[in-house]
């Protein structure tokens, strides 16, 4: 449906397929917000049915896709930019083409959504852009190399246009998610991983991954939702936003070194 209810604030959301995207949304809609789901397939069976949610197509790579969501969607209150994808694998093998995919959607596709979405914020002077990145920009973490890079370039990015907007009454956020293995994150990436461990690797590879799936803390995709709840309706100056125990626990060891 594409009615609204006028009298409450509006999020639209990137990446709302599955994973925190998804449940970020159906959070915003229990708490009496409309939503505005996006998605590169549009799929409306997997959210409830209301007349405060719609589904629309976008994908952050393409500047048309953008273009016709913004002019569907009409005002938006909070922008949380959560569309990524993900790599894992050793740099060494890791294509340059494969990374400027990776920036195209974490990095570039974050920045695009923002300046289409930030001028109408300005113009309001009130509202948030809430940008979820990874608890791989706490710390070091090897086999990651590029898809932290492309977090690192949002947190640098997020920091600085958060004094930007601050003249406006614009807040700036930052997610950062631990890890979270109910997602489908390895599978989306799955196709971008193939041929990335290089058989020198392999025996440090496999001591990693192992490490991994053996974590005894992780993230859900409901602890990211609250904590892009939290984001949103902060009205401090905080700008980072650990989400999930590990994430937390990375965050306090970072803040005490």
């Amino acid at each position: 449906m594409n009615a609204t209810n006028s009298g409450a604030l509006t999020v639209l959301i990137t990446g709302c397929s599955s994973g925190y995207g998804l449940e970020t949304a159906r959070h915003f809609h229990a708490q009496g917000w409309n939503v505005i789901a996006t998605m590169r397939t549009p799929r409306k069976d997997i959210l409830p049915v209301s007349e405060r949610i719609r589904v629309l197509p976008l994908d952050v790579t393409r500047p048309d896709s953008i273009a016709a969501a913004i002019d569907t969607c009409g005002r938006v209150d909070a922008l949380v930019n959560n569309a990524g994808i993900g790599v894992v694998g050793v740099f060494e093998a890791t294509p340059i083409a494969m990374a400027r995919e990776v920036f195209e959607t974490n990095t570039f596709g974050v920045m695009a959504m923002t300046q289409a979405v930030v001028a109408q914020l300005r113009a309001r002077r009130s509202g948030v852009v809430v940008n979820v990145t990874s608890s791989v920009t706490l710390v070091p973490m090897p086999l990651t190399a590029v898809y932290t890079a492309s977090k690192m370039a949002i947190e640098g990015f997020s920091g600085s246009l958060a004094l930007e907007l601050a003249e406006f009454n614009v807040r700036v956020k930052l997610v950062e998610p631990g890890y979270g293995p109910g997602t489908r994150f390895t599978a989306n990436g799955a196709s971008r991983m193939e041929g990335l461990i290089p058989e020198p690797y392999a025996p440090f590879a496999r001591r990693v991954l192992g490490a991994f799936e053996q974590q005894p803390v992780t993230t859900t995709a409901a602890e990211v939702a609250e904590a892009v709840w939290r984001a949103v309706n902060d009205l401090s100056a905080q700008l980072r936003f650990p989400a999930g125990p590990d994430a937390v626990a990375l965050a306090q060891s970072a803040s005490t070194k």
